[in-house]
């Protein structure tokens, strides 16, 4: 997959975007959405639930802005926000458009992040809410994520994923708010999607002051000048890029291609760190069988790159007039 660059003179435009809006019949958008994607050569993937639309997609900047027209007139989404960059090559193999229970999953039922989300706080304003000695700054993002970085003074809940967030959050309530009268409460994520859906739980369970990061970590460090910034570390994020710092500069960390977390220069030199294989958090984790299929997979892929042809998984277009069924994915 291809890292995302700046959008200028990049032939490939990457769009990612998320939206809490009402879609009452969810199921009757997917093949109209479909279709705008494949019709300009789209690819990526799309959640559909009826909290809204999820997802990240990527192709020619005419055929991304005609999708965009297109989910613009969704329900709820004419002002719906976009974050660009632009990749060389085709970042994705396919397009897919996918019904979901919810576009980002907590598994709390009905919440309404479209409208008793918390308040949102803009990146030049963030410091001075997690400075104040009366908040409290909640980390809503997966352990590994956090290892990598965060703010200074934030609580990591030691989550491995968004699904864990409630049940921590119910246990850690007392201590957490105390007695009396209730600190704020100010939670992040990368993008904005978690935390906003994490405040509207937080409403939901009866928490009056709950504040979150507009636009998540990659607004506050694009925005944020480093010699101010009370982040500390790098950023995780869902690409090939794997981490950023200040500025959206690229990381120093790779990603293990069996389990999706991020490898330092220090986990690289393990006897448990093999190349799209396994990494020291993932090898008691997997069994020597799926070891050997994931390497398999690396040296077909070595080998489809060496040879200039698409590796496997890439879709030929015969198969792009075929739907695909909706499949559990969780993009938290």
């Amino acid at each position: 997959m291809a890292s995302p660059l700046p959008i200028d003179n990049t032939p490939i435009r990457v769009a990612a975007l998320y939206r809490f809006a009402t879609f009452d019949d969810p199921a009757a958008l997917r093949g109209p959405l479909l279709a705008a994607c494949r019709e300009g050569g789209v690819r990526g993937t799309l959640l559909l639930a009826k909290e809204g639309i999820n997802g990240t997609i990527a192709g020619a900047p005419a055929a991304i802005d005609a999708v965009l027209d297109h989910i613009r007139s969704l329900p709820g989404c004419a002002d719906i926000e976009v974050k660009f960059s632009g990749a060389v090559t085709m970042p994705f193999h396919r397009m897919k458009v996918r019904l979901k229970q919810e576009i980002v999953t907590m598994g709390q039922g009905d919440l309404d992040p479209g409208t008793n989300a918390g308040v949102y706080v803009d990146p030049a304003d963030w410091n001075a809410l997690i400075a104040d000695p009366d908040t409290i700054v909640i980390d809503t993002r997966n352990d590994y994520e956090v290892a990598v970085g965060r703010f200074e003074g934030a609580i990591d809940p030691k989550t491995p994923s968004f699904r864990d967030f409630p049940e921590w959050f119910r246990a850690e309530r007392e201590r957490l708010l105390g007695e009396g009268k209730q600190p704020k409460v100010a939670m992040y994520c990368t993008g904005g999607i978690r935390c906003e859906k994490s405040t509207a739980f937080l409403k939901a369970e009866g928490v009056e002051e709950v504040y979150h990061l507009n636009g998540g970590i990659l607004k506050y460090l694009e925005t944020v000048p480093e010699e101010l910034s009370m982040w500390r570390g790098e950023c995780f994020v869902f690409d090939q890029r794997v981490t950023v710092g200040h500025g959206l500069a690229l990381g120093s960390y790779g990603l293990c291609f069996a389990c999706r977390r991020p490898v330092s220069a220090e986990d690289m030199q393990s006897e448990h760190y093999e190349e799209g294989v396994s990494c020291p958090a993932c090898w008691d984790e997997r069994t020597d069988e799926q070891r050997a299929a994931y390497r398999e997979r690396q040296r077909q892929e070595e080998l489809a790159m060496a040879q200039g042809r698409a590796h496997v998984g890439a879709v030929l277009p015969s198969q792009l007039v075929k739907d695909e069924e909706p499949e559990p994915e969780d993009h938290s």
